[in-house]
């Protein structure tokens, strides 16, 4: 059985990491690079950059800030936010992204998917999914959760992995934030759909809701920010606790 991913995510505004609740009420939570030096020591499996302010303002994802994060990495780095168009994902891949992650974008020119796919691989190209609960679906937003896309988060996904995603990112707007748990139901629905791994993202506040998304909401990874931002556990923790509940994990 593979290895399940523990990820972080730095959700970066103006070249600082922030994290509020419900995509709203953004406060700081640190400094990028030193963030980043801290979980690659700690062990974390992998790390996301998310500008979250880039497709609102109508600009690229910062490049100083992604070179910075990338230097103090030995694993793989995946950014997102303004990834509009190839030359977009190019300099966030010169800047030393090994990953891109597309949403917004996706959702307005699903044929990105395909042309990323094509020039990086497959494995190399995320989409981002923002939902939550709408009556019998889940429903998906764009523009850091603020614009109705008028799809559902299933069928958008298998559409994405048809046109070559390797991974979807899956972020629960409900749960953002609040430490409540995961979606395991949302991210289920998702996982169960596809052939491709499915990050889970939003809610993640316990050891034990981990172990409830690696379970019950059938997750290849558990993307985490405020959890690990303010030292609230520890990565090596979260990894045995993990082990001991027989999920494998790389120690």
């Amino acid at each position: 059985m593979l290895s399940k991913r523990i990820i972080a995510c730095l959700d970066v505004r103006s070249g600082h990491v922030v994290k509020g609740v419900n995509f709203e009420g953004l406060r700081s939570a640190g400094d990028p690079s030193e963030l980043a030096r801290r979980y690659n020591r700690e062990g974390i499996d992998e790390l996301v950059i998310l500008d979250i302010t880039a497709t609102i303002e109508a600009r690229r994802a910062l490049a100083q800030t992604i070179h910075a994060v990338a230097r103090e990495l030995f694993i793989p780095l995946a950014v997102g936010g303004g990834i509009h168009t190839e030359a977009d994902a190019a300099a966030a891949v010169e800047a030393g992204a090994d990953k891109v992650s597309v949403n917004t974008a996706a959702l307005t020119n699903p044929t990105l998917i395909t042309s990323l796919a094509r020039r990086y691989g497959s494995q190399a190209v995320i989409v981002a999914i923002d939902a939550k609960k709408s009556g019998d679906i889940f429903a998906v937003y764009a523009r850091s959760g603020k614009t109705s896309a008028d799809r559902d988060a299933v069928e958008w996904a298998r559409e994405a992995e048809a046109r070559g995603a390797g991974e979807i990112l899956l972020t629960s707007i409900d749960r953002d934030g609040t430490k409540s748990g995961f979606d395991c139901a949302m991210t289920a629905a998702v996982s169960s759909a596809l052939s491709i791994p499915v990050i889970a993202s939003g809610g993640a506040g316990t050891l034990d809701h981990f172990v409830d998304v690696f379970t019950t909401g059938r997750a290849d990874a558990a993307l985490a920010a405020s959890i690990f931002h303010y030292a609230e556990t520890s990565v090596r923790h979260l990894k045995e606790h993990l082990h001991a509940r027989g999920i494998p994990v790389r120690l």
